[in-house]
Protein backbone atom coordinates (compact mmCIF):
# COMPACT_ATOMS: atom_id res chain seq x y z
CA UNK A 1 0.00 0.00 0.00
CA UNK A 2 2.97 2.33 0.39
CA UNK A 3 3.64 1.75 -3.18
CA UNK A 4 0.17 2.89 -3.89
CA UNK A 5 -0.06 5.79 -1.30
CA UNK A 6 3.48 7.89 -2.90
CA UNK A 7 2.21 7.29 -6.67
CA UNK A 8 -1.25 8.54 -5.24
CA UNK A 9 0.84 11.34 -3.20
CA UNK A 10 2.96 12.46 -6.68
CA UNK A 11 -0.74 12.33 -8.24
CA UNK A 12 -2.19 15.21 -5.89
CA UNK A 13 0.91 17.10 -6.34
CA UNK A 14 1.03 16.69 -10.37
CA UNK A 15 -2.97 17.29 -10.23
CA UNK A 16 -1.75 21.05 -9.91
CA UNK A 17 0.36 21.31 -12.86
CA UNK A 18 -1.38 19.70 -15.67
CA UNK A 19 -1.72 20.68 -19.50
CA UNK A 20 -4.98 22.15 -19.43
CA UNK A 21 -7.71 22.95 -17.08
CA UNK A 22 -10.07 19.98 -16.91
CA UNK A 23 -13.70 20.59 -17.38
CA UNK A 24 -16.01 20.66 -13.84
CA UNK A 25 -17.38 16.92 -14.46
CA UNK A 26 -13.59 15.85 -14.52
CA UNK A 27 -12.87 18.17 -11.44
CA UNK A 28 -15.84 16.50 -9.61
CA UNK A 29 -14.33 13.28 -10.23
CA UNK A 30 -10.97 14.05 -9.20
CA UNK A 31 -12.15 15.44 -5.96
CA UNK A 32 -14.84 12.47 -5.22
CA UNK A 33 -12.00 10.24 -5.54
CA UNK A 34 -9.53 12.18 -3.05
CA UNK A 35 -12.16 12.49 -0.56
CA UNK A 36 -12.90 9.07 -1.19
CA UNK A 37 -9.47 7.79 -0.76
CA UNK A 38 -8.65 9.74 2.22
CA UNK A 39 -11.17 9.99 4.50
CA UNK A 40 -13.76 7.20 3.42
CA UNK A 41 -17.36 7.20 2.70
CA UNK A 42 -18.91 10.93 2.44
CA UNK A 43 -20.93 11.37 5.89
CA UNK A 44 -23.26 14.57 6.82
CA UNK A 45 -26.25 15.73 5.62
CA UNK A 46 -26.76 16.87 2.03
CA UNK A 47 -25.84 20.99 1.45
CA UNK A 48 -29.51 22.59 0.59
CA UNK A 49 -30.51 23.85 -2.65
CA UNK A 50 -29.28 27.32 -2.29
CA UNK A 51 -25.91 25.95 -1.98
CA UNK A 52 -24.80 24.20 -5.89
CA UNK A 53 -21.41 23.42 -5.57
CA UNK A 54 -21.32 21.98 -2.06
CA UNK A 55 -24.27 19.84 -3.13
CA UNK A 56 -22.58 18.74 -6.58
CA UNK A 57 -18.92 17.79 -4.43
CA UNK A 58 -21.15 15.84 -2.10
CA UNK A 59 -23.54 13.98 -4.98
CA UNK A 60 -20.15 13.55 -6.64
CA UNK A 61 -18.41 11.51 -3.36
CA UNK A 62 -21.88 10.24 -2.42
CA UNK A 63 -21.45 8.36 -5.65
CA UNK A 64 -18.59 6.66 -4.63
CA UNK A 65 -19.71 4.93 -1.18
CA UNK A 66 -18.47 1.75 -0.58
CA UNK A 67 -15.45 1.88 -3.34
CA UNK A 68 -12.29 1.25 -0.70
CA UNK A 69 -9.64 3.81 -0.47
CA UNK A 70 -7.24 2.04 -2.19
CA UNK A 71 -9.89 1.31 -5.43
CA UNK A 72 -9.96 5.55 -5.07
CA UNK A 73 -6.51 5.95 -4.71
CA UNK A 74 -5.79 3.64 -7.61
CA UNK A 75 -8.54 5.36 -9.51
CA UNK A 76 -7.48 8.98 -9.05
CA UNK A 77 -4.11 8.15 -10.11
CA UNK A 78 -5.08 6.42 -13.26
CA UNK A 79 -7.24 9.63 -14.37
CA UNK A 80 -4.08 12.09 -13.26
CA UNK A 81 -1.86 9.98 -15.27
CA UNK A 82 -4.78 9.91 -18.43
CA UNK A 83 -4.93 14.29 -18.01
CA UNK A 84 -1.14 14.92 -18.25
CA UNK A 85 -0.98 13.36 -21.70
CA UNK A 86 -3.53 15.15 -23.30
Amino acid sequence: MSDLQARFDAAVANSKSLPERPDNTVLLKLYALYKQASEGDVEGRRPGFTDLVGRAKYDAWAALKGTGPADAMQQYVSLIEKLQEK
